[in-house]
């Protein structure tokens, strides 16, 4: 990559640096993409007459959890089997390294975790995590996961609510993680950007946040994305922009 280690410096050489990835970050795992040539939306719009938003809209699901928990059980949980790839294992370095301050997210995968990263804000939520819609109650995914698998809906163990998925559903509002990127998106001093298009807001617009103060951006991503003309500089091939960053941690 032409110029490379002057942008490996400045990864390495700021104060305050603040990652944000998206549901390309996860490709690489084997998890398709939403919008994408071979995305969650290309591979067929519907569902057994539902179309794919439909199912994700908090109206429908919460009046369907039947529909919805037998769409997610096929389309939507497998992905909690995958592995992380080299954008996981990169972030988690660069964490371990005391590079990265707190790592963003719009995956529902938990695969940061995975990789071993322990400051992430997982901005839509994660389908690992399931929560009680009458207490409150949190369970894990393992705990409920033969239930989902047989074919029934989860119940609270406490006080007998329905379980959901911890997770935005369209027509919902993110929760407090979006007020703290506010905050750490406005005080660093450089955003990496990772596997996503920027174009699904709020979140879409979190790095001009830093612009706007005198930050640096950086955006990996095979495809342009809104927000170009405020990078320094954006890289096309995220395995390999990972591969290069890695070599100079190791």
């Amino acid at each position: 990559m032409t110029n490379f280690d002057e942008y490996a410096e400045k990864i390495f050489s700021a104060q305050r640096l603040v990652v944000l990835t998206g549901a390309g970050a996860s490709t690489l795992s084997g998890i398709p993409d939403f919008r994408g040539a071979n995305g969650f939306y290309a591979t067929g719009d519907t569902w057994r007459g539902h179309s794919k938003e439909e199912l994700l809209d908090i109206d429908f699901a919460s009046a369907n959890w039947d529909v919805f928990y037998q769409f997610a059980r096929e389309e939507l949980y497998t992905m909690l089997q995958k592995e992380p790839c080299i954008v996981h294992h990169l972030c988690a370095l660069l964490e371990k390294k005391g590079y990265l301050r707190t790592l963003y997210t719009q995956n529902i995968d938990s695969l940061h975790f995975k990789a071993g990263n322990k400051n992430v804000v997982e901005l839509h939520g994660s389908l690992d995590r399931h929560v009680c819609t009458r207490c409150g109650e949190y369970h894990s995914y393992s705990e409920i996961a033969n239930v989902i698998n047989s074919g029934e809906l989860p119940y609270c163990k406490l006080c007998g609510g329905l379980l959901r998925p911890d997770v935005v559903f369209y027509g919902e509002s993110l929760g407090p993680g979006l007020l703290q990127a506010e905050k750490e998106f406005t005080e660093a001093d450089l955003v990496l950007v990772m596997g996503t298009s920027l174009t699904v807001h709020p979140v879409a617009s979190l790095p001009l946040l830093s612009y706007r103060n005198n930050g640096d951006i950086i955006i990996v991503n095979a495809q342009p994305t809104p927000y170009d003309r405020y990078a320094l500089k954006r890289f096309s091939d995220l395995g390999e922009f990972c591969s290069q960053l890695q070599l100079r941690l190791i």
